[in-house]
């Protein structure tokens, strides 16, 4: 084991988990995201990291099966099905009922409902969108009154397997330094931070986890193949949607004018947009201006209907390298599709990963070690989104230049922010802040990512002003 692997095992007793290949080969041939792994590790194992192998088979065999396309059939003969599951809810106006969908079961909207009393005693947790939980499902056949028979939902717990005290959290941060909470943070990533060879390749990748915890944040990644970019926004929080390719349309992501139902994004922390190359948008132009209003201000107006939303956004692509590692063409958007080369959509991003800078992954990088539990790691994370103690400290001991552009001094804020949340957590009041940290780790970062966007901005459109405005720490 490693240092930092002991000292959290030591801090976080009782939220500390084993990542070892031997216990997490027990989930072969079973596509689940990490924090349902974590779940049931966790729930299964011993004070020295082993599980009980059988007992997380029988719980698999029993709530997440193999074959999904048996479910249906099994419901058909009447059985009563238990589940651990993805499920998306939706109510239909029209008929006045609540609908939902198991796609990884082939369940459809219109083969299921969920019944008042259920909806009654879970009204907090069963909104439209998607859901995670143990569910139970049964098979009401059709009658002489009823022409089509329907799959009901019986029973729900919703998927939160522990109570995250966000004070507990704050007390285990300050039992370490700067640079071993950075450890600490990649290792809950899954990620073996001795893998890394740099203090800035570590605060490059970490920059990845700030739409995690900050609203509202947009942000821009180009990398090449193979630094893990899908895994890390499809794997380490249930509160994100990762988009993969394909047409993506005005209805699935804000508004759908038919069903009068909002899109992913009213109803998650973040949307990722990943292999962005692959990526179309159904009405090119109907998506670019929704896309910048809501952008430029959380709100966008389809029709009668004002969308707003605290989703968190971040593109991702591909960019070629030259043999020094480094992009072809020094300008970095024009790896993107043409419809995000415009420079007025480009400047309402707040901040840019050089992903470049990142190690491909390999072996070295596969964490075998202690760390912090998947599941309790992103719930802290989605809590930390609503904590405004952070912005407050930020106004409070950053200088900003009267006349500077808003959106600079806005995108500097967000991003600061962040970072603070990200790795101070702790800090809750100014007289804890060490202004040379914050200003190292917080706000120089937060100004040179900021300065990316501005800089490719200027060589899409030379109207641009490349030059930031003076941001800095109040001594």
């Amino acid at each position: 084991m490693n240092t930092i692997g002991t000292k959290i095992k030591e801090v976080f007793p009782d939220i500390a988990i084993l990542k070892d290949k031997d216990n997490y080969n027990v989930f072969d041939g079973r596509n689940l995201p990490s924090f349902v792994k974590d779940f049931l590790i966790r729930k299964f194992i011993n004070f020295d990291g082993g599980v009980d192998r059988e007992r997380i088979i029988e719980f698999l065999d029993n709530h997440i099966p193999n074959d999904n396309n048996a479910i249906k059939n099994r419901l058909l003969r009447l059985e009563t099905v238990q589940l651990l599951s993805r499920f998306i809810i939706h109510t239909d106006i029209k008929s006045g009922k609540i609908q939902f969908a198991i796609p990884d079961a082939g369940i459809r909207f219109n083969e299921a409902i969920i019944p008042d009393y259920i909806l009654d005693k879970n009204q907090e947790d069963l909104v439209d969108g998607e859901q995670w939980g143990v569910i139970k499902l049964i098979y009401n056949p059709p009658t002489s009154n009823k022409r089509d028979g329907v799959i009901e939902l019986t029973d729900f717990k919703p998927f939160r397997p522990y109570k995250v005290d966000l004070n507990y959290f704050r007390e285990c941060r300050k039992q370490f330094t700067v640079e071993e909470w950075i450890d600490v943070l990649i290792s809950a990533m899954e990620y073996n931070p001795y893998g890394f060879s740099s203090m800035d390749q570590k605060l490059e990748f970490l920059t990845r986890l700030l739409i995690f915890a900050e609203p509202r944040l947009n942000m821009i990644e180009l990398a090449p193949k193979g630094t893990g970019k899908s895994y890390v926004f499809g794997n380490l929080s249930k509160y994100g949607w990762l988009i993969s390719g394909g047409k993506v349309s005005r209805a699935k992501l804000f508004y759908d004018k038919s069903r009068q139902q909002s899109g992913i994004m009213k109803n998650y922390d973040f949307v990722t947009f990943d292999e962005i190359q692959t990526i179309s948008f159904q009405d090119p132009s109907e998506m670019q201006a929704i896309l910048k209003s809501y952008l430029e201000s959380g709100k966008a107006t389809v029709d009668n209907y004002e969308f707003l939303s605290e989703c968190s956004t971040m593109l991702m692509g591909n960019i070629p390298l030259s043999g020094d590692n480094l992009p072809l063409n020094n300008k970095y958007f024009s790896s993107l599709p043409e419809n995000f080369r415009e420079s007025a959509l480009l400047d309402r991003f707040h901040g840019f990963i050089e992903g470049w800078y990142l190690p491909r992954l390999n072996k070295s990088m596969i964490l075998k070690d202690w760390t912090l539990n998947v599941e309790y790691f992103s719930e802290i994370l989605h809590i930390l989104r609503t904590s405004p103690e952070y912005s407050f400290l930020v106004n409070e001991v950053v200088y900003q230049e009267e006349k500077g552009d808003l959106r600079d001094l806005k995108a500097v804020q967000k991003i600061t922010t962040a970072y603070l949340k990200l790795l101070f957590p702790h800090i809750t009041s100014i007289e804890q802040i060490d202004k040379k940290e914050f200003d190292l780790f917080c706000l120089q970062p937060a100004i040179k990512r900021r300065g990316i966007i501005k800089e490719q901005c200027r060589k899409i459109d030379p109207e641009f002003k490349e030059n930031m405005p003076i941001i800095r720490v109040k001594y």
